[in-house]
Parts: C-alpha cells; sequence; structure tokens
C-alpha cells in the first residue's frame, strides 16, 4: 500500500481509470510522470496552448516519494522545471495547479479524509463521517511569477504551515489553522449549500479512487499473503487529500498510506522551550477513526448492543454531539438523503445491498462498499484484467509476467484464434515490456508488470472491437476471454473426474435407441456464451 499510494503509481492507476471512463474519472489533476515523460509533457501542455492561446497554467511538481510538502514548487514555465534539476533526480509528478479554489475567510484549505481499507477480497472500505481541514497561513492569490514561492499561501501541508507565525493552534473545531470537516459543513449549510451533494461527490471520489489502486495491490497481495488464510489478513487506514473547489467540485490531490496519527504538536512556551500541547481536533477525529476501525477488525465481531453499552463509546457519542455532527434521527435522514443523492447520479442507479449480517455498528466509519457495489461495478474492469494478469503469473510470489505466461494468455484465451498470430503476440510482449520498464515498484524484477499487461489487453481489444468506446471495448475482450478459460476449465475437470472415477451420465430413452448426452454446463457459462454470442455483431 505505501508503495501503491506513492505519486507516480497513483498518477499511472489513476492514469489508466481515465483513459477508460475519462468522465468518472475528472476529478484528478491532468499528472505526468518525470523525468520519462517529460518531452511527452511538453509537447501536450504546447498544444493545449495553441488550441487555447487564453490558457495560461501553472504547474505543481511533487517528488514520487516526498511527504510533509518537501521538495515541491510552483513553476510557469515547463522548462523552468529542467533548470530546477528535477530531470536527473529522483523520479517527480507534474501536474496542473488548480487555481481556482474555494476560500474560506481568503484562505486555501483542504481536507484530510480518512478511509479503511478492511479488505480486498471481498472489497470493503469505510470513510469517516468527519475529517480535518489544514489551512494555509497567508491569504490566497492566484498564482504568478512574484508569488510561486509563497509556500505558506499556496501549500495547504500542516508540516509547513506550523512554521508560519500565522499559524493559530485552536481548542475549538470551528476556529484556527486546522478545524474539523463537519464545522466547515455546517458553515456551508448556514450560507445555503447543499452539503449533501458535496458529501455525495466525495464519496463519489473515494470510491473510485479505491477501485483505480485495488487491482495492483491484490497483484501484491497474492504474492505476500498465503492463500485460504483463516481471519482478518491486513488491514489500511489511509489519508485522502482533497481540495473543493470554487464550484464546490472536489479534486484528489494524493493519498497517503500511513497518515499521521499524532493528537498533539509541539508549542514553544518560552525563548528555546519546546512544550507537548494536546490538541483536541485531532483528537476528536483521530481516536474515533481508530476506535472504530479497531472495532471493525475485531475478529471476535463484537454485538452492536456491546458496543453500545460500553461507556466509552458513550462519552464519544456525546463529544460528538457536541459538535453537532450526530443527531440520531436527523443524521438518518440526512444519510437517506445522501444516498438520494447518489443515486441520481447516471452510475447510481441500483439500490444498495443489504449490510453484512453481525457487523459492529461503527459510530465515526461509514461503509460506503461493498453498499454501493453495484452502482459502481461497471468500473472495475482493470480488477477483471488483474484476474487474468495473476492467473497466468506461474510462480508463487512473483509481480511480473514473463513471456510463456504471456503465451499462455494468448493461447488459452483463444485470441491467437481470431487473426491474431503467436508471433505478433511476441512482438507484442518485447514492444510493451520495453516501453513499460520502470513502471513496476520492484526495478529489479523483469518481465510484464500489471500496467504494461493493462496496455497489451487494451491494445488487442481497440484491434478486436472498432467503433466503440475504449471500455466497451476492453469489456469485450474479457467476456471473450473469460468464456474461452471457463471453458477450458470445464474440459479440465471433466478430465479429471473421468479419470478420478466413474462419471455420471445422462441416459434417455427413445423409441428405436438409447442416447447419451453430455451433462449441461453451469447456468454461469451459458450466461457468458449468450453474453459473447450477442457481442459478435459488434466484431468487424
Amino acid at each position: 500500500m505505501t508503495e501503491m499510494a506513492r505519486k507516480v503509481n497513483l498518477s499511472r492507476a489513476m492514469r489508466t481509470m481515465q483513459e477508460l471512463f475519462p468522465e468518472e474519472y475528472n476529478f484528478y489533476p491532468r499528472s505526468w510522470i518525470l523525468p520519462e515523460e517529460f518531452a511527452i509533457f511538453l509537447t501536450e501542455v504546447n498544444l493545449m496552448k495553441e488550441n487555447n492561446p487564453k490558457w495560461k497554467p501553472t504547474f505543481i511538481v511533487k517528488p514520487d516519494g516526498g511527504c510533509q510538502g518537501d521538495g515541491i514548487y510552483l513553476v510557469k514555465d515547463p522548462m523552468d522545471i529542467r533548470l530546477m534539476g528535477h530531470l536527473h533526480g529522483r523520479p517527480s509528478v507534474v501536474q496542473e495547479y488548480m487555481a481556482k479554489p474555494f476560500l474560506i475567510d481568503k484562505l486555501k484549505f483542504d481536507i484530510r479524509l480518512y478511509v479503511l481499507l478492511k479488505s480486498l477480497d471481498p472489497l470493503q472500505a469505510y470513510v469517516a463521517k468527519d475529517g480535518l481541514c489544514r489551512f494555509c497561513t497567508e491569504p490566497y492569490q492566484e498564482p504568478a511569477l512574484k508569488n510561486l514561492h509563497q509556500v505558506y499561501m499556496h501549500l495547504t501541508n500542516y508540516s509547513l504551515n506550523v512554521h508560519s507565525r500565522n499559524f493559530v493552534h485552536s481548542d475549538s473545531g470551528n476556529t484556527g489553522s486546522k478545524r474539523t470537516f463537519s464545522s466547515i459543513l455546517g458553515r456551508l449549510a448556514c450560507s445555503g449549500v447543499n452539503v449533501r451533494k458535496v458529501w455525495s461527490d466525495i464519496i463519489s471520489l473515494v470510491i473510485k479512487t479505491v477501485i483505480a489502486i485495488v487491482p495492483e495491490l491484490k497483484v501484491f497481495h497474492q504474492s505476500d499473503i498465503p492463500v485460504g488464510k483463516p481471519g482478518p489478513s491486513c488491514f489500511q487506514i489511509l489519508g485522502f487529500d482533497i481540495l473543493l473547489m470554487k464550484n464546490l467540485k472536489p479534486i484528489l490531490l494524493e493519498v497517503n498510506a500511513n497518515p499521521s496519527m499524532k493528537i498533539e504538536h509541539e508549542q514553544e512556551v518560552s525563548p528555546g522551550v519546546m512544550q507537548i500541547i494536546p490538541s483536541p481536533v485531532d483528537e476528536k477525529v483521530k481516536v474515533a477513526v481508530i476506535r472504530d476501525t479497531l472495532r471493525l477488525v475485531d475478529p471476535h465481531k463484537k454485538q452492536p448492543q456491546q458496543l453500545e453499552a460500553e461507556e466509552p463509546l458513550a462519552e464519544s457519542l456525546a463529544a460528538l454531539d457536541k459538535g453537532g455532527f450526530f443527531r440520531g434521527e436527523e443524521e438518518e435522514e440526512e444519510e437517506e438523503e445522501e444516498e438520494e443523492e447518489l443515486e441520481e447520479k447516471p452510475q447510481l442507479r441500483e439500490s444498495p445491498p443489504p449490510p453484512e449480517a453481525g457487523a459492529p455498528t461503527a459510530v465515526c466509519l461509514k461503509e460506503v462498499f461493498p453498499k454501493y457495489a453495484k452502482q459502481f461495478s461497471y468500473l472495475r474492469l482493470v480488477e477483471r484484467v488483474s484476474a487474468l494478469f495473476i492467473r497466468f503469473l506461474g510462480v508463487k510470489g512473483s509481480t511480473r509476467l514473463g513471456p510463456t505466461g504471456f503465451r499462455m494468455f494468448i493461447r488459452n484465451s483463444k485470441i491467437s484464434n481470431s487473426g491474431f498470430t503467436m508471433a505478433a503476440g511476441d512482438i507484442l510482449y518485447i514492444d510493451i515490456t520495453r516501453r513499460g520498464m520502470g513502471t513496476s515498484v520492484d526495478q529489479r524484477e523483469t518481465g510484464m508488470s500489471l500496467q504494461a499487461f493493462v496496455e497489451a489487453v487494451c491494445f488487442l481489444a481497440q484491434r478486436r472491437y472498432k467503433s466503440l468506446s475504449l471500455h466497451e471495448q476492453v469489456e469485450l475482450l474479457l467476456d471473450f476471454c473469460e468464456y474461452n478459460l471457463a471453458v477450458q476449465d470445464e474440459k479440465r475437470l471433466a478430465c479429471s473426474r473421468s479419470l478420478s472415477g466413474p462419471q455420471a451420465t445422462l441416459v434417455t430413452c427413445s423409441e428405436d435407441r438409447l442416447q447419451l448426452c453430455p451433462a449441461t454446463p453451469s447456468t454461469t457459462s451459458f450466461q457468458r456464451a449468450q453474453r459473447f454470442v450477442n457481442c459478435r455483431s459488434s466484431q468487424p
């Protein structure tokens, strides 16, 4: 998870989803990887400027493994990146800077929202109902050459702004340079903003981001976690950094795999004397996140009535009630209206599945997946690709597909029987693997990474199914591959049964002879076959 949340890997995963579903993943800024994509970056920026002469962009450069704002800087001219020396140093991501954020008290701020990824298979995710808003400490001005270096104006990182003389420590979640997200929502609601829509958009952003990073996680999970291990294997608390634009559209800045859980800060009480001071704002949000996380992953699965009877929980509820965030029946009404807001979107028309029986009641963490699984299932194409990738890896613990594994994929999926030769498959493997070098976390491994395999699948889909959108092409190719592999698996199963013992056969008697009929394939196979046959009309 730490590697997947790095800026380069996250940008690659988000770009894949943006290519497949451009309208669904427009909440992530346009990004380029340095140094390998510097020439592409220059070409695309110049082309966009030619098409729109009024476009005056600013770009923000973020080192891949940087944290706490270290090494981040803004540029107006893309060529300034070369002058800063980042093309010969560690990998970085350059993004279009979001120049029109929503301001409060003339200050830019971002939202640190905590997300619990409880399980990969099945996928389970929870979002904290409250978060932290970290404010800049200088009034915001749109980026210009004269203010690009003013980090207290443009960068919301707490670790940077805490050193500003304007930073305000506060015991209240409504004031200061760090506030609760619930207090900001309350302020927005008082000004007439539909905060339920804001929450709806944020939940959609979180679910789509999790869907984007899960395929790669599954590849590494299968290499590290024993198959069939009982009980929960692992979980992760993620820190989503989200920026609200002037129109209140949420933009994903980054994902932190190990967000800070400190509930205190250092303060200079006298010259040269530092003292550790508790932070009520951090404590209110973070303690609730950790408490509910431990309850949700508790293998003993405490019943809701047991949780409600515990005194610390009652105290926490009382404390949260003072902030006006939990209001009993009103909260339930808000959740119902929030779900209605989600379902108003084109992709959210299905009704959510019922909650897991016996699951602990989470006070702070709200389940968003599998609660909205049906609404977002169409976005999980890359997960299906990763399942094929894992199937043909061959060597346990490997995260790279070798040439033999790729040939088996081409052959067993019957792609080689559809006007695509095995020799063409070998050339495709070599070409994409060479171009994809460096996309994997472990540079020592050789072979095809998942990202390169996704690229190969997209190429094959575009070649096979023309005049369709990319995600439709990929979906049809996956249907084709999965059907052929399912048929192959059934044949192997039938063969193994015939070798291991007598095979039950359906015998029917007609008037003049006995007739032996093969066993009927499963309903799932028939459904896949029917879907595949229906889609063949799309082939050229």
